[in-house]
């Protein structure tokens, strides 16, 4: 059973239009052979939706459910390779549609690399219905997307204190715009944003989260005392603050495999969101469920996302536990000197993107 703090606003019957609208944005149609990777606590009837929508539109699809809950909270947790057989299959697919996280998992990098597009579903049916990418997010996105690859360095800064400066190029930058359309694609249905993993300890500067900013992951709670990060050669050195800093020493000590691990406190991916169908308020609204918050408060347009720990999805060695998300509200951010973020305001006309109303 699923609780909710708010009664699910979209009709259960509609779920099959909402799969078939996705898949065709996925470019799925007859011929095509779609896996679907479930596991003890998928939403059955996002699988029976899928499978519905499948019929109509004529092409082939199946279930593999592994044994597995995995949580929202553990990154890079092998589900699928350690069964014979489950990682030959999926790569004979043309499209993967899984309802867990996969990143940070080597399997996915493996099926990416031979073509499979990859279509993640985690968020909620009124968040699957209200986010679904909307006209021009994908154009907004790459065009966002050529101008970060083109940077060498980035300044982050805001009112309440960040000032934080790191070199790109030595990681690819990665995009989601919802709907994984393309061969080898990952995407997230529901977001809109893009990212990179900074040049190897060429992060420095101070990053201040203020009260409202968002820890996505782990915890799925607005800051309510400002938590000040030091950060010198791309790591964390000191978190200094109340509570707040409080829970993201503990956790990503908790992440540490020996006193000189620093993998934990390294910066992660760093990149911002443009989703117009997602909002800052929505654990607000909706609860600080996971399942409400996922790409909702991740994808908000003009975020700057600071994250810690692992970067192997960007091809980097660093496989820590220790990951932390946090969308920041009210920063600036300026390419080689640009801004195209403007205390959290989106000032670069090509990446605006209008509001569909549902």
């Amino acid at each position: 059973m699923h609780s909710a703090i708010r009664t699910q606003e979209v009709n259960p019957a509609r779920m099959t239009g909402l799969f078939r609208k996705q898949f065709e944005l996925c470019r799925v149609g007859p011929g095509q052979t779609v896996a679907v990777v479930s596991d003890l606590g998928t939403r059955r009837e996002y699988v029976q939706a899928a499978f519905a929508a499948a019929e109509e539109m004529g092409f082939d699809i199946y279930e593999m459910c592994v044994n597995a809950i995995p949580g929202w909270t553990s990154v890079g947790v092998p589900t699928i390779g350690k069964c014979k057989g489950t990682l030959e299959a999926l790569s004979a697919a043309d499209m993967i549609l899984i309802f867990h996280v996969p990143l940070f998992s080597k399997w996915l990098r493996e099926v990416q690399g031979k073509g499979v597009r990859v279509q993640m579903v985690i968020d909620a049916p009124d968040d699957l219905h209200q986010l679904q990418s909307p006209p021009g997010l994908k154009e907004a996105i790459l065009h966002a997307q050529s101008l970060y690859r083109a940077t060498k360095e980035v300044r982050v800064t805001s009112r309440a204190g960040t000032d934080l400066s790191y070199r790109c190029g030595e990681y690819p930058v990665m995009s989601q715009y919802g709907m994984a359309d393309e061969p080898g694609r990952f995407d997230h249905w529901g977001v809109g944003l893009l990212h990179t993993f900074p040049n190897e300890g060429s992060a420095n500067g101070k990053v201040v989260f203020a009260p409202g900013d968002i820890v996505i992951l782990p915890y799925c709670r607005y800051i309510v005392d400002p938590v000040r990060l030091e950060i010198r050669e791309g790591h964390i050195v000191s978190i200094e603050g109340g509570v707040d800093a409080a829970l993201m020493r503990d956790w990503l000590a908790e992440g540490q495999t020996g006193e000189r691990d620093r993998d934990p406190y390294a910066v992660s991916h760093v990149g911002w969101g443009l989703n117009p169908q997602c909002r800052w308020d929505s654990l607000a609204l909706y609860g600080d469920a996971p399942e409400r918050s996922r790409a909702a408060a991740r994808s908000f347009p003009g975020n700057f996302l600071f994250s810690t720990g692992p970067n192997t999805q960007g091809g980097g060695k660093r496989t820590t536990r220790g990951h932390y998300d946090v969308p920041m509200r009210g920063c600036s951010i300026s390419l080689d000197g640009k801004t195209v973020v403007e205390e959290g305001r989106v000032v670069d006309p090509a990446m605006r993107v209008a509001r569909v109303a549902r």
